[in-house]
């Protein structure tokens, strides 16, 4: 059942627009919770995606947004059917595909950071998402 206060046309209309969740509930003179209620119950909240696949690692703080982060987390993206801007995407692959050409892939430590090692075994961290986004892509 849908709150009497919120008109869910006008939600949708509201959050397609991209919207604030704090901005829609003033407008229907709701709270944020009644606003995210809502959108739950007329189907419009966004899917949550998960990275833990390609960057499986605790990452700290001061490293989360740094090259390799941010090139696994849009490859990441792409492979789970978000589309991302042409430039990051390409920025990720080239990054990815030249670990891949030299042999080698990408481990993680809170102390070092992201570090590029020779890939060892049968299962590499970089093929693996080279293989997810080209699997979800058609590349």
């Amino acid at each position: 059942m849908t709150s009497r206060k919120i008109d869910p046309l006008e939600l949708r209309r509201m959050v397609e627009a991209g919207r604030p969740y704090k901005e829609i509930a003033g407008y229907f003179n709701v709270t944020i919770s009644g606003v995210q209620q809502a959108v739950e119950r007329i189907g419009l909240q966004k899917r949550s995606l998960s990275h833990k696949a390609f960057l499986p690692w605790t990452i700290a703080r001061e490293h989360r947004h740094s090259g390799p982060a941010t090139c696994l987390r849009n490859l990441s993206k792409v492979a789970q059917g978000q589309a991302v801007p042409v430039y990051k995407l390409n920025t990720a692959l080239n990054w990815a595909k030249r670990l891949s050409d030299q042999g080698l892939d990408i481990d993680y430590s809170p102390e070092t950071g992201f570090v590029e090692r020779p890939a060892t075994g049968e299962v590499w961290h970089v093929a693996m998402a080279l293989d997810a986004v080209d699997w979800a892509t058609d590349l």
